[in-house]
This record gives structure tokens, C-alpha cells and sequence, in this order.
């Protein structure tokens, strides 16, 4: 069985998921688990911005993608989007992705994000097109 998580903690993480504090949980291209801190994200009144929700979901879609294509694939973020359905305002929320179809040229992920009392804050999707060998 491939440990992801060994290899994505060997790879390291981006410079945007680091000044967000991202910190992935779980990894396969099957499920992705990460969490985000709500302090340092957020809005002027102290909300979690909405942004950092797009940003942890692109994260996770990503990673997934990459992780699904092989090292040897480039992959890029081709649609986003977030509903929003409840703040945060402190402690952390976690983002679960789970694939909506995982293909040769396209993946398509479904990510729910909640807080720490396991409301749903947000749900995103992304796709993610597959590239030529690098």
C-alpha cells in the first residue's frame, strides 16, 4: 500500500499552504482529510474569510489530483467554486475531499468543510485538468 501522506510530507507543502497553516490529515487519491486554523485567516470582523475556504479546497483537489495522475503528470485548477454556509470564527475546520470522478485528462473533486463542532461551513468542487508528462 503507497503511504501519500510520506510522500507528501517529503515533497513539502506550498508557500500559500504554509502562511495558511494547512496541515494535511489523511491523503490518497480515494480521500483527503486537512484542517486549516480560523485565526490568521479572517475577515476584518473576525470571520473566516472565504478565500481561505477556496484556498484549503483547492489544496485538497489538487493534492488529490496530483496524487491520482502519478509524479510524472502536471496538473492545474481549471473551475472552482463555494458555497458558503455558515462562519467560523475561531479553532480550526476541517476539509474532507472526496473524488466526484478521478479520469485520464480531468478530476473532479467534492470538498466539505466544517468547523469543530462538525457543522458544515462550506462545499466546494474543483476540476482539474491533467497535462503532458513534465
Amino acid at each position: 500500500m503507497v503511504d501519500y501522506l510520506a510522500i507528501l510530507k517529503e515533497r513539502g507543502s506550498g508557500a500559500l499552504d504554509q502562511k495558511m497553516g494547512i496541515e494535511i490529515l489523511e491523503a490518497s487519491p480515494e480521500r483527503l482529510v486537512a484542517r486549516m486554523p480560523v485565526e490568521g485567516n479572517t475577515q476584518p470582523i473576525g470571520l473566516l474569510h472565504g478565500g481561505a475556504n477556496v484556498v484549503l479546497a483547492e489544496s485538497l483537489g489538487s493534492i488529490g489530483t496530483q496524487l491520482h495522475a502519478g509524479p510524472d503528470k502536471r496538473i492545474v485548477g481549471v473551475d472552482i467554486n463555494a458555497t458558503h454556509h455558515r462562519s467560523a470564527t475561531s479553532g480550526f475546520v476541517t476539509g474532507v475531499a472526496t473524488p466526484v470522478s478521478l479520469g485520464r485528462t480531468l478530476c473532479c473533486y467534492q470538498i466539505e468543510i466544517a468547523n469543530d463542532q462538525g457543522q458544515r461551513t462550506c462545499t466546494a468542487r474543483i476540476t482539474c485538468l491533467i497535462l503532458q508528462d513534465r
